[in-house]
């Protein structure tokens, strides 16, 4: 089986076109506009965009060259053909993902070594989290939170097929590879640096045996929080801070917070329902839900369940916003009484219904058999 090699995504390609001697401008006006996203670049920067366009030109020219003029045009290269000791054919069963930052500089970049390497065989695709910049701790948060879950939605299909998992860190921005780093020791069999200097070896670090303290989640908290629910303090005694993101008497997950979550989750999500507010389960649910042996299933409904609650919590009680969630897309059957149902997956569905602020729910399992005897 092959590789799922994830390389975080710098400006290095860009930059090392700069003739320092006679462009030292290009490198502050460059470094000025960092975190400008290509709107912005266009509408305030013309200067930066015409920089832009020359060093895009001067790249795609040097990556006409040797190996070794390719690999001294972007840290990303360099680790990437160091992977393949420079037979970078031979990754024909790997799968290639860049994570770049939302900016145009980063943008361009990304582009640019997704188009080379695509010539070159490789399967490699970009993911770049929304808005996701340096320029604010409001931004860089949100897109590393948007970062694990996108890491929690495609590692584990992967590393389940039998790919090994590989972090790619020679590229990419210092404050992302730090916390890319860390991530990666949970969910990467391999991280990757490399040694500087010209047809440098790679570093290969194997995953840390890291065991987390599942003894301090609060299964229901932790999931209804990851879910974007505020939860009182009261209810996460015991709990480290370095888990929450605590404004006033409230808390959420903080990054390290979601990522011990993903990491653990499966554990009690596989297990007894959760006690979540405004739900309440009929014994048919529970028999449904019993029956359903398949561990993925049941952690994709609860974690709906939870989804369901958070918006009941919100709305204390109203069915409104289950109505208006794409995910959901609560609805009531026609000529069926006041029962309705709800989405788990594309085929999967809950049917339910709703009294004095509780949401009853009396199915579980395949659209079809649900909605035959909801």
């Amino acid at each position: 089986m092959g590789r799922l090699v994830i390389s975080t995504v710098g400006t290095s390609l860009l930059t090392n076109q700069i003739d320092r001697a006679y462009e030292d401008n290009y490198y502050d006006r460059l470094r000025d506009t960092a975190n400008c996203s290509s709107v912005e670049i266009e509408k305030y920067h013309e200067d930066v965009t015409d920089i832009i366009k020359i060093l895009k030109e001067r790249a795609e020219e040097k990556l006409g060259s040797n190996i070794d003029e390719i690999r001294d045009a972007s840290a990303e290269l360099n680790g990437i053909y160091g992977l393949y000791e420079n037979k970078i054919h031979q990754s024909e069963q790997d799968i290639h993902w860049l994570i770049a930052s939302d900016t145009a500089q980063d943008q361009v970049s990304a582009e640019l070594l997704q188009s080379f390497l695509s010539q070159k065989g490789l399967n490699i695709s970009i993911y770049t989290p929304k808005d996701f910049t340096l320029g604010s701790n409001e931004a860089f948060t949100q897109g590393i939170d948007e970062l694990l879950n996108w890491f929690e939605d495609i590692i584990p299909g992967y590393k389940d097929s039998g790919y090994e998992i590989q972090f790619n860190l020679v590229g990419g921005f210092k404050a992302i590879q730090g916390f890319v780093n860390t991530i990666g020791m949970f969910y990467a069999d391999k991280i990757i640096y490399i040694f500087e200097g010209r047809n440098s070896e790679i570093i290969t670090i194997p995953r840390l045996p890291i065991k987390i303290d599942t003894e301090v989640i609060k299964p229901v908290a932790f999931a209804l929080m990851s879910q974007g629910a505020w939860i009182d303090l009261k209810q996460l005694t015991g709990v480290p801070e370095t888990l929450l993101y605590i404004v006033g008497d409230k808390a959420i997950l903080s990054n390290w917070g979601r990522l011990i979550w993903n990491r653990s989750k499966n554990n009690f999500l596989n297990g007894d329902l959760l006690v979540l507010p405004h739900i309440k389960y009929e014994p048919a649910f529970t028999r449904d839900y019993e029956s359903r042996k398949d561990r993925s299933e049941r952690i994709k409904l609860q974690e709906t369940l939870a989804k369901v609650s958070h918006l009941l919590i919100k709305s204390n009680g109203d069915t409104a916003p289950l109505k208006g969630d794409g995910g959901v897309l609560y609805e009531v059957y026609q000529n069926k009484g006041s029962i309705a149902h709800f989405r788990v997956t594309q085929g999967i569905r809950v049917s339910c219904t709703a009294a004095s602020g509780v949401l009853n729910l009396r199915r579980y399992g395949k659209e079809p058999e649900v909605n035959n005897n909801p």
